[in-house]
């Protein structure tokens, strides 16, 4: 993992570090230690999946962590564009058990030229286009 540049960041690292999970925390919180050299990526389709639980629960202190962690981490986040959705659905076309967020996330690691993609969807690892790793073997 010390090659890479480019690290696109799924939704559930973000879901433990920020969240404190008991089993991910300290590991995401040694990956951020380690790798801050590293440009990290994100899709607005993260934005929607994090936020869904702390507007749940009109919880604006989970909000504006969120956002300040980002703009902290200077974490680029790209909308779904026509290029992104048109990469997702031959993703989807050639993966057909990967789910549409799934597929979006992972065109958008492709498109933005990540060489690591974090997340903690074991089946992911499955995609032959770009590294993916799980919070589970940092």
């Amino acid at each position: 993992m010390i090659d890479s540049k480019m690290v696109f960041i799924d939704t559930s690292p973000f879901i433990y570090y920020l969240q404190h999970n008991d089993l991910y925390y300290s590991d995401m919180k040694l990956f951020w230690e380690r790798y801050a050299d590293c440009n990290y990526v994100t899709s607005s389709v993260t934005i929607t999946e994090y936020l869904t639980y702390p507007y749940c629960h009109n919880d604006l202190r989970m909000i504006d962590a969120f956002y300040a962690f980002i703009d902290g981490m200077d974490i680029k986040i790209r909308s779904i564009d026509r290029k992104i959705a048109e990469k997702a659905a031959k993703i989807r076309a050639e993966y057909r058990f990967f789910k549409t967020m799934d597929a979006l996330q992972l065109a958008t690691a492709c498109i933005t030229g990540c060489d690591l993609f974090l997340t903690n969807d074991k089946q992911l690892r499955q995609f032959g286009e770009i590294r993916c790793i799980t919070v589970e073997e940092l």
